[in-house]
């Protein structure tokens, strides 16, 4: 970073800038999640199966995904705002581009290029946390971001259903699209990178970037991060952004407004539940990934109940089986406050993006499995699955969560034994509550 302060860090202007940047993260949300009460109307636009389905998603996903990397290279040496103007215009023009579609593979198309606009945006806003305010409130302002950002979901439940419902496919989604350019227009105004005169860019070369992904790759902390994100957000993922809406309605029976208000309300628990394990984070900075552990088991169990109840769950189960997987978003945040652990602020972005993929990565797996077993078990399509299709279809989830626990345990004890080693002290100052600050941050923030 450079030498010369001219504002104050996460004071007045930090939280301005800040705000401004999460619009644009609920924006990205809504647009990703709003397919989540659009599916069936999708499939019907369209016409095509479950498999085809989940290929939007999926799709979107994996271009989310493959772009962390290249991103996090991006945002080091270009910084957030150029990131969040440039996601910014790539998916006002996807989410155009699928408001006017009516083929499949021009909506898959538009999926994609929204998809890669997606991808600049929440990496972006947690550089402007790691920048902009102090150590000891990046725990919070990170929950806040991951949890507040969900509004988008919320968004894309009931006002979208809405909005569909009243102007059509065409007009809500060329309505939603058009958010974009408000936001653009707010961000190249009121955005500044750093608090700083002259932030110093990662000028990374392209013979340089292999390196430099693979040292941040070799770090365990990295790894440990990005395993908490990939075992504890996809079930949250999966379950919002497609398949939850039709398990609900087609498999438990639920109506559609019981079905968008039980979208809704998980993202209110999870605004409350995320409140609360920043606090248990920033006080147990030692059990961080303990305390991930402990969230996905608590998801475990009532999605086992759900599974295997004889007949259509009750209710109430199935609202404790909702809230425990949408405790599973802020618990995904705790991975990048492991990242930062180990990581100097120069290489944040590369390494919040390397996280990023974790659970995103999972997300999109499980939900293409979940439609290929649909197709499998009933080929009559959407309107042909029945409970026990979408009971045996979604307990493809405990492959990832089994196996994400294993690889969180793992670098939980390589995480450790890196830190004694190359940072004597760290984990006795953990384990006595104070946050471990990585020599390459400086102490301008703490």
């Amino acid at each position: 970073m450079s030498s010369l302060q001219i504002h104050d860090i996460g004071r007045r202007r930090a939280w301005s800038i800040w705000s401004v940047a999460l619009a644009v993260y609920v924006l990205a949300v809504l647009h990703r999640s709003s397919l989540g009460v659009a599916g069936l109307l999708a499939a019907e636009r369209f016409h095509i199966n479950a498999t085809s389905l989940a290929a939007f998603t999926v799709l979107q996903l994996v271009v989310y995904a493959a772009m962390q990397v290249p991103v996090g290279v991006m945002l080091d040496r270009f910084g957030s705002r150029a990131m969040l103007l440039a996601g910014l215009a790539m998916m006002t023009v996807g989410q155009l581009v699928f408001a006017f579609t009516t083929s499949f593979g021009g909506a898959v198309l538009a999926r994609a290029v929204l998809g890669a606009g997606d991808a600049m945006v929440f990496v972006s806003v947690i550089r402007l946390v790691t920048v902009w305010f102090l150590v000891r409130q990046a725990p919070l302002v990170t929950q806040l971001t991951g949890l507040v950002g969900q509004m988008g979901a919320i968004l894309a439940a009931a006002p979208l259903a809405f909005l569909l419902d009243r102007l059509g496919w065409t007009g809500a989604f060329g309505l939603v699209s058009s958010l974009g350019v408000v936001l653009l227009i707010a961000v190249a105004l009121l955005v500044k990178d750093s608090p700083y005169r002259r932030d110093e860019v990662v000028q990374v070369k392209l013979r340089a970037l292999a390196q430099s992904v693979r040292t941040l790759w070799g770090n365990p902390g990295t790894r440990l991060g990005m395993w908490s994100h990939f075992t504890s957000q996809f079930a949250a993922t999966v379950f919002t952004l497609l398949w939850g809406y039709p398990f609900l309605v087609q498999g438990l029976g639920w109506s559609e407004a019981a079905a968008s208000t039980l979208l809704m309300a998980m993202t209110g628990w999870a605004v409350l539940s995320g409140l609360v394990l920043a606090r248990l984070v920033g006080r147990l900075p030692y059990w961080r990934s303990w305390i991930v552990i402990g969230i996905v088991a608590a998801m475990v169990v009532p999605w086992t109940a759900v599974l295997l109840w004889p007949g259509p769950a009750p209710a109430w189960i199935v609202v404790v089986m909702a809230f425990t997987t949408a405790t599973g978003g802020p618990a995904a945040m705790v991975g990048f406050d492991l990242a930062r652990t180990f990581t100097p602020v120069q290489a944040i972005g590369r390494a919040n993006g390397l996280v990023n993929v974790g659970g995103f990565t999972a997300a999109l797996l499980t939900m293409a499995l979940i439609g290929v077993v649909l197709d499998l078990v009933e080929p009559g399509g959407m309107d042909a699955y029945t409970l026990d299709d979408y009971r045996l279809a979604l307990s493809v989830q405990y492959l990832f969560w089994g196996f994400g626990v294993v690889q969180i345990l793992r670098y939980r004890r390589r995480g450790l034994a890196h830190l004694e080693r190359v940072h004597p002290g760290a984990t006795e100052q953990m384990r006595a509550g104070q946050p471990f600050v990585h020599p390459g941050i400086g102490t301008e923030g703490v």
